[in-house]
C-alpha cells in the first residue's frame, strides 16, 4: 500500500525507495512489480525498512536461504547462492562483477537489482593506545560508531546494532540521542566487512550503539552469517553480546544462539539500578536472573555481568558483599569497568584503589571478576559521544 509519508516507490525504476519497519502490503501496480523482479519476496520485503536503495538491494547480511530465494527468483541456478555467499562471506569481494564463478549473464541478472552493499567509513580517529574509533554514515544520514582495540594478539571490533537507543542508561551518550532507527543485518556486518584491519580481528563484541536485543532479529541474521559454514565460519565463542536485559529478547537470545552475553547491570540494588538503567523498571534484575539460572553456563559459554563504578555510587563494600549474595548459584564473571565521563551528567568515576579494593573482594568471595583496561580515552571514548558530536556540529573531528 502506497505511504505518501515513506515514499515507498518502484525498485525497476530506479528511484529512490524506503520500506516501512513493519511488513509492506502491496496492491495494484504501485510497486509490486519491482519488488518481484528484484527477487524481494512478500515474506521478508520489511527486512528493507530503513535503507535508501538507490535502485539496488544489498547483498550482504543474507543468510543462505535467502540467497536462495534471490536467485531462484531470477532464475539463477539454486547452487549459484552458494557462490555468492562464498565471494561475499569469505572473499569479501566489494562488487558482482568480481564473481568470476558465476557467468556473465548471471552477473548481469543480480547486478540489475543487488550489490555486495558494503561502504567505507566516513572517518576516523585514533588514540595513542593504537584504539580506532570508525564513524559510518548510514543511507538515511545518521551515524554509527566502531570501535577496534587492538591489545596483544588480540584485537576486538566493538560494533552497534541501532541507531541511538530507547534504553536511556543515565551514564550512555547514545541513549542522549533518541531512538533513530534499527540497523539491518547488512548494516550491522558492515562494520566488519569495510573494516581496515578486519583481518586482524580475533572477537567482536555487540556493546556500541544500541540494545542489541531490542533489534534482535537483525542481530541473530548477522550472528547466523558470522558464524554458519557458509559464512564467516566464526566459533560463538568469539562473539559477545552485551544487553540490559529485556526478557522476551533474552530467552529467545538463549535459545537461538551461542555466543556469549553480558548483561549491564551496575547495581545490586533494583531500586538504585532503576535511576542508572531505566529498562528495570519494565525487566527487573530478578527477572533477569531467574531466567539465566535456567541455562547451564559452566562450560565454553560464557556469561559476565558490566559493572561500571561511580565514586561514592556503587562502589561500596556493601555492594561487593550485596553482588556476592545476588549471583550466588550463577556460573559467571564480573567486569569491572571504568567510567568514561559525559557531557551533561554528574557522575564520576571511582579511583583506582576502590576498584583494586572491590574486585579483590568479589575474587575473594567466589565470584571471579576483573577490571576492563580504560582504552581510547583521548578519542571520544564513551560510546555515542563521536556520533554524537558529528550529529550537532555536521563538521568532522579530529
Amino acid at each position: 500500500m502506497y505511504d505518501k509519508n515513506k515514499e515507498i516507490g518502484c525498485l525497476h525504476s530506479g528511484r529512490c525507495v524506503r520500506f516501512r519497519k513493519t511488513r509492506v502490503r502491496f496492491d495494484g501496480n504501485v510497486c509490486a512489480f519491482g519488488l518481484k523482479r528484484a527477487g524481494v519476496r512478500a515474506g521478508w520485503r520489511g527486512r528493507f525498512k530503513t535503507e535508501w536503495i538507490m535502485g539496488k538491494i544489498p547483498l550482504l547480511g543474507r543468510t543462505l536461504d535467502e540467497l536462495k530465494e534471490i536467485v531462484l527468483e531470477l532464475g539463477m541456478p539454486k547452487f549459484s547462492a552458494g557462490q555468492i555467499a562464498s565471494w561475499m562471506y569469505e572473499k569479501k569481494v566489494a562488487s558482482v562483477d568480481e564473481m568470476t564463478n558465476l557467468s556473465l549473464k548471471n552477473r548481469e541478472k543480480l547486478n540489475e537489482s543487488y550489490e555486495i552493499g558494503c561502504s567505507a567509513p566516513v572517518h576516523e580517529v585514533r588514540s595513542v593506545d593504537g584504539t580506532v574509533k570508525y564513524l559510518f554514515r548510514t543511507p538515511e544520514g545518521n551515524y554509527i560508531e566502531s570501535v577496534y582495540i587492538p591489545d596483544g594478539d588480540r584485537a576486538t571490533l566493538c560494533v552497534s546494532s541501532q541507531v541511538g537507543c530507547k534504553m536511556n542508561c543515565k551514564f550512555c551518550m547514545t541513549g542522549k540521542q533518541g531512538f533513530a532507527d534499527d540497523l539491518t543485518a547488512s548494516q550491522i556486518l558492515n562494520q566488519i566487512y569495510s573494516l581496515p584491519e578486519r583481518g586482524t580481528l580475533t572477537n567482536i563484541v555487540f556493546m556500541g550503539m544500541g540494545e542489541p536485543l531490542d533489534n534482535l532479529d537483525e542481530v541473530l541474521r548477522a550472528l547466523e552469517v558470522l558464524t554458519a559454514d557458509y559464512g564467516w565460519k566464526w566459533s560463538p565463542r568469539r562473539i559477545t553480546v552485551s544487553s540490559v536485559g529485556l526478557r522476551k529478547g533474552l530467552e529467545r537470545f538463549l535459545r537461538s544462539s551461542e555466543c556469549h552475553l553480558a548483561v549491564s547491570l551496575h547495581s545490586p540494588f533494583s531500586e538504585q539500578r532503576k535511576e542508572l538503567v531505566p529498562a528495570e523498571k519494565a525487566y527487573s534484575t530478578a527477572e533477569i536472573l531467574d531466567v539465566l539460572r535456567q541455562y547451564d553456563f559452566s562450560k565454553q559459554r560464557r556469561l559476565s555481568f558490566e559493572y561500571i563504578m561511580f565514586k561514592g555510587l556503587n562502589d561500596g563494600m556493601i555492594y561487593a558483599k550485596e553482588l556476592v549474595k545476588l549471583l550466588r548459584g550463577i556460573d559467571c564473571r564480573i567486569n569491572l569497568i571504568r567510567y568514561h565521563s559525559i557531557p551533561g551528567v554528574k557522575l564520576e568515576g571511582s579511583d583506582e584503589e576502590t576498584i583494586l579494593a572491590f574486585r579483590n573482594y568479589l575474587t575473594g568471595h567466589g565470584l571471579f571478576s576483573t577490571v576492563r583496561a580504560s582504552r581510547g580515552e583521548d578519542i571520544f571514548a564513551a560510546c555515542g559521544m563521536l556520533s554524537t558530536a558529528e550529529k550537532q556540529s555536521g563538521k568532522r573531528l579530529s
